[in-house]
């Protein structure tokens, strides 16, 4: 384990819409603590469970107010006796209060350039004025591109990327996809960009999860699992059938979906020998690792897992209000990575039990090169290693060796 002196890193992750965001800066910020002495990590988050998650000695995280992002992509306070205007000034006072007492030497901010409708910008301007090293770290796809134009234009994004921001980092390959495809990317912007590769997951050193069954289980997971409900109920629809032999089935709901959806998905789960269902397990990890196969809606983390524990997958991605998830999968499939059904398609029980009875026999991701495309956390790690070195105050900040 090397040491870089001490050096603070803030990360912000906003939160509005299932575990994507702050599972991606967890996994960063257990990467650097684990491989260098001396750094102290703080994410800022609006996750409703962010304590349900066990985080490293050297990583913690400030809660700020929760907002929801609705479906057809319009945000609330999770109070309704709250404004939402009220708990957006609220979230932006902590953001700007936490990062002048924590005074970071880095600065991560996960997909959303300005923050939430700009709650990051006056924590930007500040920070810039400080010397403080800001990074944009953007997921491998973002959505389509008229769409993502339509948002950043809205705010003025690039002009601010343009002015703030030291560095892009793109969580994955070039080969793969642009996510800034569609944007009038000027010279400047694009020379910040690096693209790391996918965000490597390792089963955590925690005792094995309790909720992994003694044999083979395809795993279904939808995520946080606030749209997830439609999956589950496709997959149980498939079991139903009984079309063909189909392995056992562990599904895991996420702790976001709604209790009635929740509660439904349980009672039809009762009526089915070979499929188990629990919420939620923080060891997401452990259980792909134990799975045969897995069922899933092509969220990021769900994508690095199948590469990571290089598992045959059939992904139903989503496909409205954000196309990210189709492009991902689409993109996956195109590479030969992993199967992909329409939402539609899926809707059809024969059909899906057809796909879920061949899966495990799928060839694995690494066949096709999976396993090449995850160097994201090593990357990070060199980017640390030579940031350090470059430092004006070497004395204090460079690299001391190994320990």
């Amino acid at each position: 384990m090397k040491r870089l002196g001490n050096v603070h890193i803030l990360m912000y992750s906003h939160d509005t819409f299932g575990l994507g965001h702050l599972r991606r800066c967890r996994a960063i910020a257990h990467s650097l603590v684990e491989n260098f002495k001396g750094v102290s990590i703080l994410i800022i988050t609006g996750s409703q469970i962010a304590g349900a998650f066990n985080f490293s000695a050297r990583v913690d995280f400030v809660k700020i107010p929760s907002v929801i992002k609705l479906y057809n992509g319009e945000y609330t306070s999770i109070d309704k006796h709250i404004d939402l205007t009220d708990t957006l000034q609220m979230r932006q006072s902590i953001i700007q209060h936490t990062a002048e007492s924590f005074q970071p030497d880095i600065l991560i901010v996960d997909k959303e350039p300005l923050g939430l409708r700009g709650e990051m910008l006056p924590t930007l301007n500040y920070l810039h004025k400080q010397g403080c090293r800001l990074i944009l770290g953007l997921r491998d796809v973002m959505d389509s591109a008229d769409k993502l134009k339509r948002e950043w234009e809205k705010t003025d994004a690039l002009r601010h990327v343009e002015k703030l921001y030291d560095d892009i980092w793109v969580y994955g390959t070039e080969e793969f996809w642009n996510p800034l495809t569609g944007l009038d990317v000027t010279d400047q912007v694009r020379e910040k960009i690096l693209y790391l590769g996918f965000l490597r997951r390792s089963r955590s050193s925690s005792p094995t999860t309790m909720n992994r069954p003694n044999q083979p289980y395809l795993l279904v997971t939808g995520g946080g699992g606030g749209d997830g409900a439609r999956l589950m109920t496709q997959v149980l629809a498939a079991y139903t059938a009984k079309a063909h032999d189909l392995p056992h089935a562990l599904l895991v709901l996420g702790p976001l979906m709604p209790t009635d959806k929740r509660t439904e998905i349980f009672r039809q789960c009762d009526l089915i020998d070979n499929v188990d269902v629990i919420e939620f397990d923080n060891n997401m990890e452990g259980l792909v690792e134990g799975a045969s196969a897995i069922v899933g809606m092509c969220g990021y983390n769900t994508f690095c897992e199948v590469l990571s524990f290089n598992k045959p997958a059939l992904i139903v991605p989503r496909t409205n209000p954000r196309e990210e998830q189709f492009i991902r999968a689409h993109r996956a499939q195109q590479l030969n990575l992993v199967d992909m059904m329409l939402p539609n398609d899926a809707d059809d029980a024969v059909a899906l039990s057809a796909a879920l009875a061949r899966l495990p026999n799928r060839a694995r991701p690494d066949s096709a090169g999976g396993a090449d495309m995850l160097n994201g956390l090593e990357t990070i790690n060199a980017f640390a290693s030579k940031w350090a070195a470059s430092r004006p105050a070497a004395d204090l900040f460079a690299i001391a060796g190994a320990s």
